[in-house]
């Protein structure tokens, strides 16, 4: 299983998340990093500048060409420059691109979304390649469908493509809040596959947080394998998502009542595997 960490962004400003930047920098120097972003809120800001509306379905954006044409600009031409220069800033080198360059995202449309793609594959070597070189690969949630049409991607479902697609051991989902909640309102430190899915059909995991499990869901399909939600405002959020079973919801795919793995050590490993 590859040591890779893939960790998911949201698309607010840098000011928010520079406590997180600075984590990965960190992290950088030790082990290879995929750092994929989202942009919803600044996508939604630029729609409404530009008389666009918006609409969401199952908490997916529904997006025609208005719309994936401001969504394109500002993930691929604002958010990511902006992450990209930051990493930079902080000594790291870093390679921005979405997940039409160099077909890196194999994509299916998804039905009753218009311009919306869900990822199905990765062109592994090519990422690979990037993080061999020593790179963090920073990536905005775009990829080609199935008939070469460029596609808006829902980012924790981009993260999710590509952990699965390296193998990865760890995934982190950030967000803005704390963990997923049972029936009673407590947070859970730990979710197994088939209690996510006994909370989403009860109706308790809804709206935006339905895809977010979707994605941990479908990056956690083998033994070992974890996936946490939690929230991008602490201070440490990055490490202690990675070495603090108690910070935000460790997801597993095991089934019935277990613990997640506790993270391994960081380092630098070999990719080819």
């Amino acid at each position: 299983m590859s040591e890779v960490l893939v960790l998911k962004l949201g698309g607010t400003t840098l000011a928010d998340q520079a406590h997180v930047l600075d984590e990965v920098a960190s992290v950088a120097r030790e082990r290879p990093v995929v750092l994929v972003h989202g942009g919803g809120k600044r996508i939604t800001e630029w729609l409404e500048r530009l008389g666009v509306p918006s609409r969401f379905e199952g908490g997916l954006r529904v997006t025609d060409q208005a719309a994936l044409d401001v969504a394109a600009a500002v993930l691929r031409g604002v958010v990511n420059s902006e992450l990209v220069s930051d990493l930079r800033d902080r000594g790291v080198d870093a390679v921005g691109l979405s997940g039409v360059d160099g077909g890196l995202m194999i994509a299916e449309r998804v039905p009753g979304l218009g311009l919306v793609a869900h990822v199905v594959g990765l062109r592994r070597d090519f990422l690979d390649a990037l993080l061999v070189a020593g790179e963090v690969a920073v990536v905005a949630p775009l990829a080609r469908d199935e008939q070469g049409i460029v596609c808006n991607v829902n980012a924790d479902d981009a993260a999710a493509g590509i952990a699965a697609g390296l193998g990865a051991r760890q995934l982190v989902l950030m967000t803005d809040v704390d963990g997923i909640r049972d029936a009673a309102g407590q947070k859970l430190a730990t979710m197994t596959a088939d209690a996510a899915e006994k909370l989403i059909a009860d109706g308790v995991i809804k709206g935006g947080m339905v895809p977010k499990i979707r994605a941990a869901l479908a990056a956690v399909g083998w033994s070992g394998a974890v996936a946490v939600i939690c929230n991008s405002k602490d201070p440490h959020a990055l490490s202690r998502a990675l070495h603090d079973p108690a910070f935000g919801t460790r997801i597993t795919a095991a089934r019935g009542t277990t613990e997640a793995p506790a993270a391994p050590a960081p380092r630098r490993p070999e990719i080819g595997s």
